[in-house]
């Protein structure tokens, strides 16, 4: 007989929790919202709420580890198998379909929590150097000669189109971004 401690299914409290986050964070910003509008966003008890996310800092991480998971970031694109890897590049600047453009949850948690040790802040910034070292893997399969270098210039492109979007709420910067990081592409793989 399997004598394996079954893990007691839960009723949806932390996904809950997590969908009632991402939507409060994405209209009225991180620090804006209480864990009080979350948990009644949820809905679920306060109990719950700090027994899953003991701290707002525990939220927003699980929040952007969330996005992060599912695929819900820009970055997803790098990792799909139907694409060559140039045409994963440029999948970074496919317009949004948000309305209105929400920019990069990344940027906007670093904002939002700008101490660099706080955990909001350090997880952002580690997604901020993944999106690097996806790029410059990307690049290097391209077979550009200096895959870091493209993989840091797409990464200010990314994130440029991303926040200049997100203000104006004009998908057509993200389009220009495309068209810069396809002329990066040509000078840097003339070959290809």
């Amino acid at each position: 007989m399997d004598q394996t401690p079954q893990r007691r299914k839960g009723r949806g409290g932390r996904e809950r929790i997590l969908a009632a986050a991402a939507t409060l964070f994405e209209t009225q910003g991180i620090t804006a919202t209480s864990m009080e509008q979350v948990a009644a966003a949820a809905p679920v008890s306060k109990r719950t709420l700090y027994a899953h996310f003991p701290t707002k800092d525990d939220l927003v991480v699980g929040h952007l580890r969330d996005l992060v998971e599912t695929g819900r970031t820009l970055e997803g694109a790098l990792s799909r198998d139907d694409l060559t890897p140039e045409e994963r590049v440029l999948a970074l600047f496919d317009p949004p379909e948000d309305d209105p453009i929400r920019g990069c949850p990344f940027i906007d948690a670093a904002a939002e929590f700008p101490d660099p040790t706080s955990p909001a802040h350090e997880f952002a910034a580690e997604q901020k150097r993944r999106l690097v070292r996806l790029l410059t893997e990307l690049t290097a399969a391209i077979g550009v000669a200096n895959p870091l270098a493209l993989a840091e210039q797409l990464a200010v492109l990314v994130d440029g189109a991303a926040s200049r979007s997100m203000a104006l709420n004009d998908a057509s910067c993200v389009e220009h971004a495309k068209a810069a990081a396809q002329a990066l592409l040509a000078a840097a793989a003339p070959g290809r």
